[in-house]
């Protein structure tokens, strides 16, 4: 009697797990076919291996995809829909960002694919309305859809070599009505403008010099360590002066042996001086024009 009280426990506990799970799943994910498009379910395999396929979750500090700082642990959300051979079967993965202060630069963060190393636009890339939305798109061999909605970040992304599948535009409408976009209204013409380039070549130079100051603040709080703070200060340091001599005529590489010495030896002291130098210097050009190629 006890055992089977026991057992029942157990049923009911594991249920009421699995519930709350697909609960907190279907806040993020649409667990139904979008027209044509069939949801993956999970395939079972033999006794005690789990299931594959279907929807699927898992954390990450920070990264999700892009460029972020890993103060936070985010949630991911992920399942694909299958067009068939005719169609496209897009993969749709949803973050939920933590709201972090390093959130202040999600939407910067998560265009840097779509942009070369230097912050011009890539030729497709573009800003898309899409009822009533605004979304980042890219295409090459298939079609990446991305957009921000507070502090989630939806892709939406399909592999087509031969750009012959239609756009798998019904999954992207669905999931624009479950998480509208909060991009600001723009047209391909002020994406592609001076303005917007240089604005955003000079956010990245300011978002490269605070990762500066955040790796440095988070090995003095003892949340990594000095090799692995040194490595990241000293990759920032290094975009901050290959912008600096692409953008304001300033040759680089005196100073990138400058900072690869201090690195080798772990002088933190005298990085720490360096990123100090390059703040003052941004802080006096900041407001200076650049030259665009």
């Amino acid at each position: 009697m006890l055992r089977t009280f026991v057992t029942a426990i157990v049923l009911l506990l594991s249920w009421t797990h699995s519930m709350a799970a697909a609960q907190s799943i279907s806040e993020y994910l649409i667990l139904q076919d979008i027209g044509i498009y069939k949801i993956d379910k999970p395939e079972k395999h033999l006794p005690g291996e789990p299931p594959s396929g279907g929807p699927r979750t898992y954390d990450s500090m920070g990264e999700s995809g892009i460029d972020h700082f890993p103060d936070h642990v985010d949630k991911n959300y992920e399942v694909m829909y299958f067009g068939g051979d005719a169609n496209s079967s897009p993969t749709v993965q949803v973050t939920q960002h933590a709201g972090s202060y390093s959130d202040k630069w999600l939407l910067h963060e998560v265009d840097i694919d779509f942009r070369n190393f230097y912050g011009i636009p890539g030729k497709s890339y573009a800003v898309v309305p899409i009822d009533g939305n605004y979304v980042l798109e890219f295409g090459s061999a298939g079609w990446d859809y991305r957009w921000i909605s507070g502090n989630k970040v939806i892709k939406i992304d399909y592999h087509d070599a031969q750009m012959t599948k239609p756009e798998p535009l019904e999954v992207v409408k669905a999931y624009l009505a479950k998480h509208p976009s909060t991009i600001p209204a723009m047209t391909l013409t002020q994406l592609r403008s001076a303005d917007n380039k240089t604005l955003w070549i000079k956010d990245e130079i300011d978002r490269r010099l605070w990762l500066c100051d955040k790796w440095a603040a988070h090995f003095a709080a003892g949340k990594t360590d000095q090799k692995t703070a040194l490595e990241e200060i000293i990759k920032s340091m290094i975009v901050f002066l290959n912008y600096r001599q692409k953008y304001f005529n300033l040759n680089a590489d005196s100073e990138k042996d400058i900072i690869a010495g201090y690195q080798s030896v772990n002088d933190s002291a005298n990085i720490a001086k360096k990123l100090t130098e390059y703040k003052t210097w941004w802080a006096a050009h900041k407001t200076d024009s650049i030259t665009l190629p």
